[in-house]
């Protein structure tokens, strides 16, 4: 994944080299996220993502997820000094929702935490949270010891654990038949443990785009018995396995904004994480794209109250960036709402970048448009700036485009009609073709999308 051959070169050196991070981002041809390991559709996209509102959806995450495996008697009292959530109780076989952030209190990652054991956790996600937290584990005097297992984008081997998700309203029946009926009862956010197949299996019960669902993982060796049990019976329940193109899509449905940039590139106190970085991790060859344009990188920053974390915090203790967040959280400018982009405009916006040889329109790639590791599209109202547009898709359920969001707060009511500049001006990136900046109408509807709007049929 480096940029490059020769020796590693630091962020920090790649960022002052390139005259700022704002033109390093800008100027990475890196496009956007590639699932590795797995095809990008098995049967169509289209069924595929309707699947999951439909029947059942097997969706493959055994390949792009990083672990960061955590062993010691103080991990939790580790953890405490970075991730701004509660922690007692944190029972073994639960798992959380941990957020990180930098000491200016904006956000730098979000990841679930496992815990497995007594004194085994894991972190699994992007590898945002794995690297920050990897960083801080290989210098703190606490009984913490990490170790990280890069996804198939780095290292392509056996990997700890396969994992695999079930998710739509026949995802328990089909767990029931799957387990012999010995399925035991998981609360939301536990950890379950029985057998598939004669192999042991763990899951953890959660839910995505409004509907059940449960996470499930085991011995590496173990997933292709595993794999045709779940095949094999989920025939009668309509299953669809789901392939990269209709993964992609999950997040917007779901109003999960799954990668925001990290706040780690502008202060001097992540200095000396950005001298520890280098370019063989994703922070320092990722590329940013879209048409919000400023010289700051802050600007492209955002903060956990806005995207919707502001219920997790403990604010009984002390963390990084407290005191910063606590004065984010008491003058909240921006909220997290989903845009439904305006048919007409994207067909024209469409059509125009096919056929349009002197005015085309940036292409859009269905179901996911996105060209740059980092979307940043600037929303306007009446011509000024009132948001951020961060992760858009074809809602394949939703019949819709629509993207993730964060507004002005006097901006989110729903039904609020907004302006998306779709494209990059003054691209400096070979992975953008010309175009022209052009205007399309969206509307503010809630986040997530799915649970409020399609499960209901009402906006």
């Amino acid at each position: 994944m480096a940029a490059g051959g020769g020796a590693p070169r630091s962020l920090e050196t790649l960022i002052n080299e390139a005259g700022g991070a704002v033109k390093l981002l800008r100027g990475s041809n890196i496009g956007p996220y590639v699932f590795p390991g797995i095809r990008p559709e098995f049967t169509n996209w289209r069924d595929e993502v309707q699947s999951w509102k439909d029947s059942v959806a097997l969706l493959e995450q055994s390949y792009h997820m990083t672990e960061l495996h955590l062993r010691g008697r103080d991990v939790i009292p580790f953890l405490s000094q970075f991730a701004l959530n509660k922690f007692d109780p944190f029972q073994v076989r639960r798992a959380k929702q941990i957020v990180l952030a930098g000491h200016d209190g904006n956000y730098i990652a979000d990841a679930i935490l496992f815990r497995e054991e007594e004194e085994f956790f894991r972190v699994v996600g992007a590898p945002f949270a794995s690297d920050w937290l990897l960083y801080n584990a290989q210098g703190t005097s606490l009984d913490v010891s990490a170790e990280k297992n890069d996804n198939w984008s780095v290292r392509q081997a056996p990997r700890d654990v396969f994992r695999l998700q079930l998710q739509g309203p026949q995802a328990l029946a089909l767990m029931q038949e799957v387990t012999g009926n010995t399925l035991p009862e998981i609360k939301f956010f536990f950890i379950g443990e029985f057998q598939i197949a004669g192999k042991n299996v763990r899951a953890l019960r959660h839910g995505m785009a409004g509907t059940p669902g449960f996470e499930l993982y085991g011995k590496w060796e173990d997933q292709q018995a595993v794999r045709e049990a779940l095949e094999r019976t989920g025939e009668k329940y309509g299953m669809r396995k789901i392939g990269a193109l209709a993964y992609s899509t999950t997040a917007q449905e779901s109003g999960w904004m799954p990668m925001p940039l990290p706040a780690i590139y502008h202060s001097a106190e992540m200095k000396p994480y950005r001298e520890w970085l280098n370019n063989y991790y994703l922070e320092s060859i990722a590329s940013l794209g879209g048409s919000l344009v400023s010289d700051r990188i802050e600007d492209y920053y955002v903060d956990p109250i806005e995207v919707g974390y502001g219920g997790l915090v403990d604010w009984n203790r002390d963390f990084i960036g407290r005191a910063a967040l606590k004065e984010k959280a008491a003058n909240q400018k921006r909220t997290k709402v989903t845009l439904v982009w305006n048919d007409d405009d994207v067909a024209a916006t469409v059509k125009a970048s096919l056929f349009d040889n002197e005015k085309p329109g940036r292409f859009m790639a269905l179901p996911t448009p996105m060209y740059a590791t980092f979307e940043s599209d600037a929303v306007l109202k009446n011509g000024k700036l009132a948001g951020v547009s961060q992760w858009s898709a074809y809602s394949a359920n939703a019949k819709r485009f629509i993207s993730l969001a964060l507004v002005n707060v006097e901006d989110a009511i729903p039904g609020t009609e907004l302006t998306v500049l779709w494209g990059e001006p003054d691209s400096r990136r070979r992975t953008v073709d010309r175009h022209e900046v052009r205007e399309i109408r969206v509307t503010v509807a809630p986040a997530p999308y799915f649970d409020k709007v399609i499960k209901t049929g009402q906006q």
